[in-house]
């Protein structure tokens, strides 16, 4: 969440930006609401006063035997008013505390201002597509033709948006997010955690997804959890509540969990095959920062994103999300697109974020600076990558013309020495 300090002294600044997201907020109610709190604060604390003293006349009077009845009756009017004035005072910060959970976080200033994805800036690109002597085919079509995709049998035992893997399907899915975790905590340093598929509402709320995504979440009924959309719920709340030393930041996280979303706000759009499910995997990145560090981290995130793709051989481009189209939680947002050219188009396979310190102030996470002051750190995390669209991407681009995928040289290893994926009854290599 914002800062309130930020609220009181800088509104219009506030305004901008959650005008810049194409959101709504009530900031002039939390605004009045606010002053009103203040002023009801300083009179109970008044009456807190009052009540204070009076007590202490009305014992000493007691204690020297004189008649305080005058007194008593009088405290038990300021008595009266405290207690009104403290329901009032809880009232307002239940209602301040409902407002500010709904402001979004406010873009960086340098992010390019734009009212939807028509707005993003495409800043980098590797590689090249792949020429094809034929006509390359979508993933559906490849994986129905090699038996490894049963979009039918998902849709009977969930209904559809729950895709069946199977054979080697189901070990190409395996192989990426193992190549992915290994990568990420070999070479990149992060700590591969093994976290809750639940959660509850506060860590939801702490990322942002709650309350403004709540429609695109799985709850259970028995027990009030979620099942999390995305490994960032769990991480971002490892260190919920704690002060971290400053020395030990910064502290890098990666984890591979199933995310659930209902994709209420996207029904109807790529139904087909995997580019939009409600159930996939996906390798998570997660950074606690000092502030002074989190737009370097930032990078060094994309970039562990990017070498992903790049070992995979995958062409891909790097795009800065504008204002309208970053998340409620986000401040900048790089999106990974990499390139499908089977259904011809780019996909988005991670989005690397820097939060600021919105998270921590929702998940009360902070650490001592050198002069032992707690600080807020800075979150950032982005997906390493997610599996379904990379799982399209290596099926379109590495495609021959048999309809038989080649596997990319960095998986072969994870898939048992295969380097081609055929047809079960007609596989030889």
């Amino acid at each position: 969440m914002l800062d309130v300090r930020l609220l009181r002294a800088e509104p219009e600044r506030v305004r901008e930006g959650i005008a810049a997201k194409g959101e709504t907020a009530d900031l002039d109610r939390w605004l009045r609401l606010d002053r009103e709190r203040r002023e009801l604060l300083a009179e109970w604390e008044r009456c807190r006063a009052e009540l204070n003293a009076g007590g202490a006349e009305i014992a000493r009077a007691k204690k020297e035997g004189r008649d305080a009845a005058e007194e008593i009756a009088a405290l038990r009017a300021v008595k009266a008013r405290e207690k009104e004035l403290k329901g009032r005072i809880d009232a307002a910060e239940t209602e301040l505390s409902e407002i500010l959970v709904r402001i979004p976080n406010l873009p960086a200033e340098d992010v390019p201002r734009g009212p939807d994805e028509s707005g993003n800036v495409e800043i980098a690109r590797w590689g090249e597509p792949r020429e094809f002597a034929f006509p390359p085919r979508a993933h559906w079509d490849l994986g129905a033709g090699l038996r490894i995709l049963d979009l039918r049998a998902g849709g009977e035992i969930a209904g559809s948006g729950f895709p069946v893997l199977k054979g080697a399907g189901a070990r190409l899915e395996r192989a990426l997010a193992q190549f992915m975790l290994d990568l990420h905590t070999e070479r990149h340093g992060y700590t591969e955690v093994s976290p809750p598929h639940l959660s509850r509402a506060d860590p939801m709320v702490a990322c942002g997804q709650i309350p403004k995504l709540e429609a695109d979440m799985y709850r259970c009924d028995r027990g009030g959890l979620y099942l999390i959309p995305t490994g960032e719920v769990p991480l971002t709340n490892l260190h919920r509540g704690e002060i971290l030393e400053g020395g030990r930041l910064p502290l890098r996280y990666t984890t591979l969990t199933p995310c659930y979303r209902r994709e209420a706000g996207a029904a109807g759009k790529d139904t087909r095959g995997l580019i939009r499910v409600h159930q996939f995997q996906k390798v998570e990145l997660m950074v606690f920062a000092r502030p002074e560090e989190s737009e370097d981290e930032l990078l060094r995130l994309r970039g562990c994103a990017e070498e992903v793709l790049r070992r995979l051989g995958l062409h891909y481009r790097v795009v800065l999300l504008c204002t309208g189209d970053l998340s409620f939680a986000g401040r900048r947002t790089f999106d990974l697109e990499v390139w499908a050219p089977g259904v011809g188009r780019y996909l988005e396979v991670s989005s690397a974020t820097g939060f600021g310190d919105f998270q921590a102030r929702r998940a009360d996470t902070r650490f001592r600076d050198p002069g032992g002051k707690p600080r807020y750190v800075h979150t950032l995390n982005g997906s390493g990558l997610a599996l379904p669209r990379t799982i399209i991407a290596v099926m379109e681009s590495y495609q021959r013309e048999d309809g038989s995928i080649d596997v990319p040289e960095a998986l072969i290893p994870y898939m048992g020495g295969l380097t081609r994926i055929r047809p079960e009854e007609d596989r030889h290599e």
